[in-house]
């Protein structure tokens, strides 16, 4: 099974902070029977260029694979991107997407998104064949159309959810729903830390739907 969102590279962002705590969030990952890690720090371009990132990513990277044992999960890189406006003009996206796939996780605002917003997001896809997988998905299905979400999906868009979306009481049905409707196709803890946000994914949610995340991620390596 596969966490294909999380925080876990250290000082990367507001996730892990040492690399002992990384080691230990995937130590956990190990726990819930999770057998590969994405490691997704967040890009936000109002910070760094997408070159300066990787720069960053590849020296946080080092520190931690120095440590790493062969009893913890398979890691492919890639990043959590923040939306800005002409994203899909920006030519250094495929060195975002999560390793050795087109997969591009894409973090939108949580408000209201306009038409420019949509057609970047779709032009992703038709304009720079990449696949754009909007991060947790639960945080905006309240607050756009529901019309755009069959748009978004007959565009080529892949919806990633979070472990706790199936957790609470308040969102399982509706995230079951979605689930079974195959409007959800990637799952991910979002972890940042061992006490707040921890890994949090469960072996029993390793439904046979997720098999499309394994024939989209598993087989790419390092």
């Amino acid at each position: 099974m596969i966490d294909t969102h999380t925080h876990i590279l250290p000082q990367m962002d507001d996730g892990s902070r040492s690399v002992e705590q990384s080691i230990a969030m995937l130590r956990e990952e190990k726990n819930n029977g999770i057998d590969t890690v994405v490691l997704t720090p967040h890009f936000y371009a109002f910070q760094n260029d997408p070159q300066t990132f990787l720069k960053r990513r590849e020296r946080s990277w080092d520190m931690l694979q120095a440590q790493l044992t062969e009893d913890l999960p398979r890691i492919l890189l890639g990043a959590e991107v923040q939306y800005f406006e002409g994203i899909s003009c920006v030519e250094e996206l495929p060195g975002l997407c999560i390793e050795g796939t087109n997969l591009l996780m894409l973090e939108m605002p949580e408000s209201r998104w306009s038409e420019r917003m949509v057609h970047d997001v779709l032009d992703l896809h038709d304009e720079r064949n990449l696949t754009v997988v909007l991060a947790h998905i639960e945080r905006y299905l309240k607050l756009q159309p529901k019309a755009l979400w069959d748009d978004l999906l007959e565009g080529g868009v892949l919806m990633q959810a979070s472990a706790a979306f199936f957790q609470n009481w308040t969102t399982r049905r509706t995230a079951h729903r979605m689930l079974q409707q195959g409007r959800i196709h990637l799952l991910g803890s979002d972890c940042h830390n061992m006490d707040r946000r921890p890994p949090n994914l469960k072996t029993w949610m390793a439904y046979d739907r997720w098999l499309f995340a394994e024939g989209l991620i598993h087989n790419c390596g390092r």
